[in-house]
């Protein structure tokens, strides 16, 4: 008994292309009896590796507006392709390799102060690390953290660093 696979591929010009092939079922411990996986697409991804290595170039060299018509997919797709590829990719790669002068700062991204904590490095400048930071001040107030004396005044408050007062 066999099922059939079908997979988005990349356009050729303005025809928008799929593979398709009968592949076996199978017994699975984990999933049951499912189709049988093929080495050109992830298993119940419904594009192809190409596809998907596509996607997230586009992703992170245009608009989200270009690669959504380029590829004609929803941006919710284009999130859940670049989610698969980097989980592939980011094992092999390290991503603190070279890094010799770092940058650390922390941005506001919305209303009600929430921050991000953000890591580049400066000789390239790429982004290292990035997460959501604290929505809190470390201090109880700015009067306890600020000047030059602060580390004297409460051993357990940080020091008062240009580009911010939290905690690294």
């Amino acid at each position: 008994m066999c099922g059939e696979r079908r997979a988005r591929s990349p356009d050729c010009g303005l025809i928008r292309t799929f593979v398709e092939a009968e592949t076996p079922r199978v017994a699975c411990r984990e999933l049951g009896v499912t189709v049988a996986a093929v080495p050109w697409a992830r298993h119940r991804a419904g594009h192809t590796y190409s596809f998907d290595q596509t996607v997230a170039w586009l992703a992170t060299h245009t608009s989200k507006a270009a690669t959504c018509e380029l590829m004609r997919t929803a941006w919710r797709t284009v999130g859940a392709i670049v989610e698969r590829v980097w989980a592939d990719t980011a094992p092999a790669r390290d991503p603190l390799a070279g890094l010799r002068r770092i940058g650390i700062d922390e941005i506001s991204y919305k209303k009600g102060h929430k921050y991000l904590t953000v890591v580049v490095d400066h000789d390239s400048g790429r982004l290292v690390w990035a997460a959501p930071a604290a929505t809190r001040p470390p201090c109880p107030s700015s009067s306890t953290c600020s000047g030059p004396n602060a580390a004297r005044r409460s051993p357990t408050s940080p020091r008062t660093r240009p580009g911010g007062s939290r905690r690294w």
